[in-house]
């Protein structure tokens, strides 16, 4: 296996003789591992085809934006090789090596003395998590977002998703309908709000912006001894989208006072210190570079996101649990259960919520 991984890893431009291969991080989509050679690190990583069936459009994305960060770090003085992650070219001249399985496998520089940490400790952490993904929005302000490939179709359409669950209810496949009829209510009462910034970007009143779509603590580099983000890792599900998508995904789980599956609700609340450290840290390096409308928009991105989850979890329990890992018969819909009280109370707080947003606007 080492052998073969060694053999894969030469394929790509890298710099010395490869010593070592070995498994790295914990990553539950794709299969990454770390590459020693006699004179530098690297990463190789083997995309999960079934998730991204288009990994030559993963790369076109995430190479052409890399690229982008990297001349923007650069006019800064900043170091390109640590601020942004640097993929390799193979020696066919892409950035991907196809096994003789059909797999796909690409490899950067490894950013060494940094960390991807799993779980926010606190509010210095988020409101840095916030800096991190504030930034990455400003510095791709200006990069042409409809020249991306939309590697999921409809992943924050939440439109789309409120289809979907529709449609799991009139199928009702697993015969659970009758198990969520409050939370099924709940759902369907939301409808008109569900679409509220679909129907602003198709008005043309919010601009497309490039989003990374997975805003959560494990994918920002925080150097080890700083504690200061990096740079933003995990790139795949980049596509074109709204900044509220990112900014109110990053808030789904980073304001929860518990995890997304806890089951006692009287746990589960909305977080207004971190909702504000979160803003705080976001805004500081990005608010410039967002339109007014944006700017007051980005706590409906927190409210839908945290209900379009809601919702398909709710579907894929209606569904009989083929899209989500469960532990248990009904762990989807006490996620779900979860999401909704969250909404709830980000609804409840909802004027506190927008005195926050224009403190720091």
């Amino acid at each position: 296996m080492v052998e073969s991984l060694k053999k894969l890893a030469e394929k790509f431009n890298i710099e010395g003789e490869v010593k070592d291969v070995v498994l790295f991080g914990n990553g539950h989509i794709n299969e990454t591992y770390k590459v020693f050679t006699d004179k530098n690190m690297y990463t190789l990583q083997k995309i999960n085809k079934v998730v991204f069936p288009d990994p030559a459009a993963i790369m076109e994305n995430s190479v052409g934006v890399t690229g982008f960060l990297a001349e923007k770090i650069k006019a800064r003085g900043g170091d390109i090789y640590r601020e942004t992650l640097h993929f390799l070219k193979a020696d066919d001249g892409k950035y991907y090596v196809i096994d003789e399985n059909g797999d796909y496998w690409r490899s950067w520089i490894f950013i060494d003395k940094a960390t991807a940490h799993e779980v926010v400790t606190g509010p210095e952490m988020l409101e840095e998590s916030g800096r991190a993904f504030g930034e990455f929005q400003r510095q791709l302000a200006d990069y042409p977002a409809d020249t991306l490939y939309e590697v999921i179709k409809d992943f924050h359409n939440t439109p789309a998703r409120f289809k979907q669950l529709t449609d799991a209810i009139e199928a009702n496949k697993s015969g659970r309908k009758g198990n969520c009829k409050a939370e099924i209510e709940f759902a369907l009462t939301r409808e008109e709000a569900a679409g509220e910034l679909m129907k602003l970007l198709n008005e043309g009143k919010l601009p497309l912006k490039v989003t990374h779509n997975d805003t959560k603590m494990s994918n920002i580099l925080v150097d080890d001894e700083t504690n200061k983000a990096v740079c933003i890792i995990d790139l795949d599900t980049v596509m074109p989208g709204l900044t509220a998508f990112d900014y109110g995904d990053s808030l789904r789980a980073g304001a929860s006072t518990a995890a997304e599956d806890e089951a006692d609700l009287s746990k589960v609340w909305f977080d207004l210190g971190l909702f504000e450290a979160y803003t705080k840290g976001f805004l500081s390096v990005c608010k410039d570079a967002l339109t007014e409308l944006e700017l007051e928009t980005l706590p409906l991105g927190a409210k839908l996101m945290t209900y379009e989850v809601g919702i398909r979890f709710l579907a894929d329990y209606i569904n009989g649990d083929v899209y989500f890992r469960t532990k248990y018969p009904e762990h989807n819909l006490v996620r779900a259960r979860n999401q909704f009280k969250l909404v709830k109370d980000i609804e409840d707080k909802w004027d506190k919520i927008m005195e926050i947003i224009h403190k720091y606007m």
